[in-house]
């Protein structure tokens, strides 16, 4: 859980800003930290996939500029190319299709796409970091069910790419083909085949513990909780509608919140006597935990309260065209992040041990290794 609130923070703090030179400084941090503390299980591996997806919408983004037009009749910008224009129906007015590319617009967009990447990879690094099993523990007894489902969804990607990597290296040993549309065939069934495999096998082990067992929790009690959860959503709803529509009366916003969130908390601490988990060896909360969620809320205080940072270092103008800047409290705040890799434990990875030869070969009177060697072998 420090890892996601550290990831958490740092992703508040790229939606602060579209300083290119921050942006790329934030995916510095987070490729940083998550080579020096990810372990070697097989979520830990994903983040360079979340690097080509945060590339991709990038360049999306981009070409979606192009094609669907940028500053047309706007004075003072630089035409990169223009693309042939496509007539589009009257219902379509405020569309255009093809037109003049700008570099101004381009740019613009580059930004936008390179905020959302980060966020992208942000996600990746908290599912590299944090061990999606272990964050299952911390939820509340109401929530346990929808986490069981989220820890599934969030370990899918992830056992997936392991499938494929070790299919592609097993068909590479045997001198198959590993890339191209012929070799798909023959690794999408090995893939598809070994999911099916893992699931029946969650299945079962997800029967044999247990899983859905409820305690004797009677009808009028499963009424009462989800009564108290429906009608604290709705005092939710009511509440941020009260707090962002400044027509609505003052009284109405931040009370309804406050008794929104008090129905809903009662109605989780009421269900959660409906459902019994045993916890062996729970994860403690040291200093190392709070060291890491300090350092990823660092970054976001500074960057959404703009200290000491004008508004326009933190948004680069694009038109008219300003080169964008590396403010100092922000990227000290950034920097500060990166600290989470000296400040959290080193990961436990596995080791292999190496062990000498047998001196059976050598005279034990003479061979002075010897005792090192029993050691490294015991």
């Amino acid at each position: 859980m420090a890892w996601w609130l550290w990831a958490l923070g740092l992703a508040v703090a790229a939606t602060a800003t579209t300083d290119p030179v921050l942006l790329l400084l934030i995916l510095a941090v987070l490729g940083v930290v998550v080579a020096n503390r990810r372990t070697d299980a097989p979520w830990a591996r994903a983040f360079r996939y979340y690097l080509v997806m945060a590339l991709t919408v990038v360049g999306i983004r981009v070409v979606f500029l192009a094609v669907f037009g940028g500053d047309v009749g706007t004075r003072g910008v630089d035409v990169l190319f223009t693309l042939p224009r496509i007539p589009l129906p009257s219902w379509a007015a405020g569309v255009q299709l093809g037109g003049p590319v700008t570099l101004q617009s381009t740019l613009g967009a580059l930004f936008a796409g390179l905020r959302l990447g980060t966020l992208i990879c942000c996600l990746g690094a908290a599912n590299s970091l944090a061990n999606p099993k272990r964050a299952l523990r911390v939820l509340p007894g109401a929530l346990y069910e929808l986490g069981v489902a989220v820890v599934v969804t969030l370990s899918v990607a992830p056992q997936l790419v392991e499938s494929v990597q070790r299919v592609r290296r097993a068909r590479k040993l045997r001198g198959g083909p590993t890339r191209g549309v012929h070799a798909l065939r023959g690794i999408a069934i090995p893939v598809l085949e070994d999911a099916l495999d893992r699931s029946i096998r969650l299945a079962a082990a997800m029967d044999s513990r247990g899983y859905g067992r409820t305690a004797g929790a009677s009808a009028g009690s499963r009424r009462l909780t989800g009564a108290l959860l429906v009608t604290g959503m709705g005092g939710l709803c009511l509440g941020a509608y009260g707090l962002l529509d400044s027509s609505v009366a003052a009284p109405v916003g931040l009370p309804a919140l406050a008794a929104g969130a008090g129905l809903c908390l009662g109605g989780l601490v009421l269900g959660g006597r409906r459902v019994r988990r045993s916890r062996y060896r729970p994860d403690p909360w040291r200093w190392a935990e709070w060291g890491v969620v300090l350092c990823g809320l660092v970054p976001a205080v500074v960057l959404l309260t703009g200290l000491a940072t004008p508004s326009a270092a933190l948004h680069p103008s694009t038109q008219p065209l300003v080169w964008p800047t590396l403010p100092l409290a922000p990227a000290v705040a950034i920097l500060i992040a990166g600290l989470a890799a000296v400040v959290s434990p080193p990961p436990l990875r596995s080791a292999v041990l190496a062990v000498a030869p047998p001196a059976s070969r050598a005279d034990p009177d003479t061979d002075t290794a010897a005792p090192r060697r029993r050691e490294a072998a015991a």
